[in-house]
């Protein structure tokens, strides 16, 4: 199979991470946190090592902001749902995923608690300027994504990091397709909470997530219960991590997913992103050529654009040119992607388009056959 979905979940998983998993099947297998005893300390700083990896990573001072969750999608949850949990607004942009726009939509009630600021294509003056007029005096935080997961369209996060510090608003990335692909700062892009997927870019397993958490504000708990500290106490501990996570965590996630992190920076993410957008800027300008292809953004460069390439052939369904691509074995992905804000914004509702996007494992070769692939299939069908 050529795997082409790699927006959605990295595949294959690396090697060294299949082995830290089934390693910590095998050391750690007593809840870290909770028993005095050998296995129970051991699996406590597996865990630890995971946050300071991540701390390192991400440039967060302190390893006790990393907060482990289930996906990326629950962090933003977090996030979102205790920053208006007092009433307030945020400024979103015109390409969010549902996991921003579904929260916001159960916390309007009749009016909606964001305005949206559209994201102009290369033009990142434009697009921190719409930001700015959103702005109203009870706006509370500014939350974009870093890379759009359908058009691979980037936000200016250093800009709208520095607008939201102007304007004394707390910024919120979600960074689901660009960890692991892009170098991420949270001192100097003065990010507040970064959201992240451990299974995309970071190589992690499905289930593994993160919320790093930077700077004095203190988010409220989202689940409340077993922490293994002050357990005489009702009230969820305030420290950090305890305060946001309860619970046995998934110490086996953890521990792979920090040798996916391991991996991604011995590779070198520039390394990483530099490779995936060489594949997909061949892939753009070979379909570029074929008139039976729709193509929907600039040419992919690495300034502007993510390693996501979103296309459709002329009158046929999404879903029908990905089923044929499967028939093929290239595994893509087709529909809305769980962004319709972005498919409004590039005018593709209701249909959606087809997504590619590489991996660190993709091939050349595997390219340079979807490019004959879809070629074919664009003769035959557009």
């Amino acid at each position: 199979m050529i795997y082409l979905d790699n927006a959605a979940t990295t595949w294959p998983k690396p090697p060294q991470v299949m082995q830290a998993l089934n390693e910590a099947m095998r050391r750690y297998g007593a809840n870290p946190g909770r028993g005095g005893h050998s296995m129970g300390l051991a699996a406590s700083q597996a865990v630890y090592q995971c946050r300071e990896t991540a701390a390192r990573m991400f440039h967060l001072d302190d390893p006790s902001g990393v907060i482990f969750t289930l996906n990326c999608t629950m962090s933003l949850n977090m996030v979102l749902k205790g920053i208006l949990r007092n009433g307030g607004r945020v400024v979103v942009s015109s390409l969010e995923h549902n996991a921003v726009m579904r929260p916001l939509n159960a916390l309007s009630d009749g009016e909606p608690v964001y305005d949206v600021a559209r994201v102009v294509e290369g033009d990142d003056d434009a697009t921190v300027e719409n930001f700015r007029r959103c702005i109203r005096p009870s706006t509370r935080a500014i939350v974009c994504t870093h890379a759009s997961n359908v058009f691979g369209v980037r936000l200016p996060i250093t800009r709208l990091g520095a607008l939201a510090a102007e304007r004394g608003l707390l910024f919120v990335v979600d960074a689901a397709q660009t960890a692991g692909v892009f170098p991420i700062d949270m001192e100097a892009d003065q990010i507040h909470f970064l959201c992240l997927a451990g299974h995309k870019g970071l190589y992690g397993p499905m289930g593994t997530g993160m919320l790093l958490c930077r700077g004095s504000y203190s988010l409220p708990p989202f689940i409340e219960g077993g922490t293994g500290s002050r357990s005489l106490e009702l009230r969820q501990p305030n420290d950090l991590p305890e305060r946001l996570e309860s619970g046995t965590p998934n110490t086996p996630g953890i521990c792979a997913l920090r040798a996916g992190m391991e991996l991604v920076m011995k590779t070198g993410v520039d390394t990483i992103a530099q490779r995936e957008m060489r594949q997909i800027t061949y892939l753009y300008d070979f379909l570029k050529t074929c008139d039976g292809i729709e193509l929907y953004t600039q040419r992919p460069s690495l300034p502007i654009s993510a390693p996501v390439l979103s296309l459709n052939i002329r009158n046929v369904p999404s879903e029908r040119t990905a089923e044929l691509l499967n028939r093929q074995g290239i595994a893509v992905r087709a529909g809305l992607h769980c962004a319709p804000s972005a498919h409004r914004h590039y005018g593709t509702l209701p249909g959606g388009t087809v997504r590619l996007a590489p991996s660190l494992h993709t091939t050349g070769q595997e390219i340079d056959r979807t490019c004959r692939t879809l070629w074919q299939l664009s003769k035959k069908l557009g």
